[in-house]
């Protein structure tokens, strides 16, 4: 009796250390606005940092509020946000079931580098490529603003493709995170284009990367970047090992093709 009281006394001492620390069986929660700041290694460190109360005044699903740029609303109310300055415009799309948040660590990434940067909340029965096309509209008239670059992840990566299509000599490339793009866009695509996704992902994973690569004949710079061994889809890659390497790719291209 003395070895399972003495046991049960130090379960329920560890009960009430897990319940102090909130750190037992999972990370903390940063629901409410509250994001994870990237980590030197580009991993996630939303577990060791304390919790920020999320924004009272204008914002962007509580992850950028006017320190990150100029916070607009789009037609029918949704929030989007302009950051950072210079003569080249980056326009972000994210996933289907993404939302802007998870793109902060490029956002900041390219402001700093000198960027015009603009995010956006997206309803989710617009369609991305005529939402990207509107934004990047939107983008062009900023004062200084010559050219820009369309990135997209999943379903924003694959009609990335028509959209610089349907935009004309003011794209200076595209950035497909996890796309899908149909043979016949990239076969007409004429800008540089840089795909980035992961080996094992059923959606933009290698052999549709490759698939795309092998049809964009008239691309001026044509990469691909595929993540051996992993699977995680588009902006959730920026939360893993490979994360530094992936924004080093992506400032690197668009350094290369800015103009």
């Amino acid at each position: 009796m003395r070895v399972i009281g003495s046991a049960l006394a130090a379960l329920l001492s560890g009960a009430l250390l897990c319940g102090a620390l909130t750190a037992c069986g999972g990370a903390v929660s940063t629901q409410g606005g509250t994001r994870a700041a990237p980590s030197p290694s580009g991993v996630s460190t939303a577990a060791t940092r304390p919790a920020t109360p999320p924004p009272t005044g204008p914002n962007v699903s509580g992850c950028y509020d006017e320190s990150a740029g100029e916070i607009f609303k789009q037609p029918g109310g949704l929030p989007g946000v302009i950051g950072g300055t210079g003569a080249t415009g980056v326009v972000i799309t994210y996933e289907r079931r993404g939302n802007v948040c998870s793109w902060r660590p490029l956002f900041d990434r390219l402001t700093g580098a000198g960027y015009r940067v603009l995010v956006y909340v997206r309803s989710s029965g617009d369609f991305p490529e005529d939402t990207a096309v509107a934004m990047a509209k939107r983008l062009a008239k900023e004062p200084g603003v010559k050219r820009l670059f369309l990135v997209g992840g999943s379903i924003g990566a694959t009609t990335a493709v028509p959209a610089a299509a349907r935009l004309g000599a003011k794209v200076a490339g595209v950035v497909a995170l996890s796309g899908e793009i149909d043979a016949k866009d990239a076969a007409g695509l004429t800008v540089p284009l840089l795909q980035i996704g992961s080996e094992h992902d059923g959606y933009g994973g290698a052999e549709d990367l490759n698939a795309a690569s092998a049809a964009a004949v008239k691309a001026p710079d044509n990469e691909v970047l595929i993540i051996p061994g992993e699977s995680r889809h588009a902006s959730a890659l920026f939360g893993t090992p490979h994360g530094v390497r992936i924004l080093d790719r992506i400032e690197a291209f668009m350094a290369r093709h800015k103009g």
